[in-house]
């Protein structure tokens, strides 16, 4: 007999890893992943699959796990994990993270697409607001134009780029970036009929952030769909793309057999 104390509850539609691990839902160890990740050494890798296979969890386990801000704190989350007995559990807390997401990126217009994604820098700039007082002169006015929603166009395509060069700066480490549902701004350009300006951004946006950064650590992508290479990601060399087909990482989306 199980005692209601024995009863976990069930993470629906909970990506974040942390609120999973303590309100102690169920969960199921795929911090295999990391260790996997690291061992491979691919500078860029794009993780293709369907809704609901947990892409956005497993983006949230690797920010918790290589953030260096609240790095001790974060450490307790893995304990009795797989990661935690292997030795690459030294990468632990060891570099800045930005993580990105365009999950709700989904607009009518090229115009409101920019304006969305100023809103998306200006929120993610504010997280590390604190950098402001630590930049100079251009450095300081690019960040302050990023974060009050007035850069153009170029100024938005690099600045992720941008972001990570600060942050590498201030920490004296390569940046991780993180980049969850890359390609849904992409499919709502498709279908609104601003497909070839929106690809004409997110190819030098991304080719900006994963190609030839000198302050890149590692780059995490997922997204549904493998968007044609010679589209968006032409000049990116160094992405390695795992889609359902592939069996190397298959089972750290979604659920084996076994686990269920």
């Amino acid at each position: 007999m199980f005692s209601l104390n024995q009863i976990k509850g069930l993470p629906n539609g909970i990506s974040d890893f942390s609120k999973i691990i303590q309100k102690e839902y169920y969960y199921v160890d795929k911090t295999p992943l990391i260790e996997e990740i690291i061992q491979n050494g691919t500078e860029v890798t794009l993780f293709t699959r369907p809704r609901r296979f947990g892409k956005t969890l497993n983006m949230s386990m690797l920010q918790y796990f290589w953030d260096i801000h609240n790095a001790e704190a974060n450490r307790k989350l893995f304990q009795g994990l797989h990661i935690e007995s292997s030795p690459y559990f030294s990468e632990q807390g060891k570099y800045p993270v930005i993580f990105l997401s365009f999950k709700d990126l989904k607009v009518e217009s090229y115009d409101m697409m920019l304006h969305s994604i100023q809103y998306a820098m200006a929120t993610l700039f504010d997280k590390f607001h604190f950098l402001s007082k630590h930049l100079e002169d251009f450095n300081a006015m690019i960040f302050k134009k990023i974060l009050f929603g007035e850069s153009n166009v170029i100024e938005l395509q690099n600045a992720v780029k941008f972001l990570s060069k600060v942050l590498s700066q201030y920490y004296n480490t390569k940046t991780v970036i993180l980049m969850d549902e890359y390609d849904t701004p992409i499919l709502s350009a498709y279908e609104h009929g601003y497909y070839e300006e929106a690809i004409a951004f997110f190819r030098n946006f991304y080719s900006a952030a994963f190609k030839d950064n000198e302050y890149l650590q590692t780059g995490i992508m997922t997204g549904i769909l493998r968007v044609a290479k010679e589209g968006i990601f032409s000049g990116l060399n160094n992405l390695a793309v795992y889609s359902i087909l592939e069996e190397k990482y298959s089972s750290y989306f979604g659920l084996t057999e076994e686990e269920v």
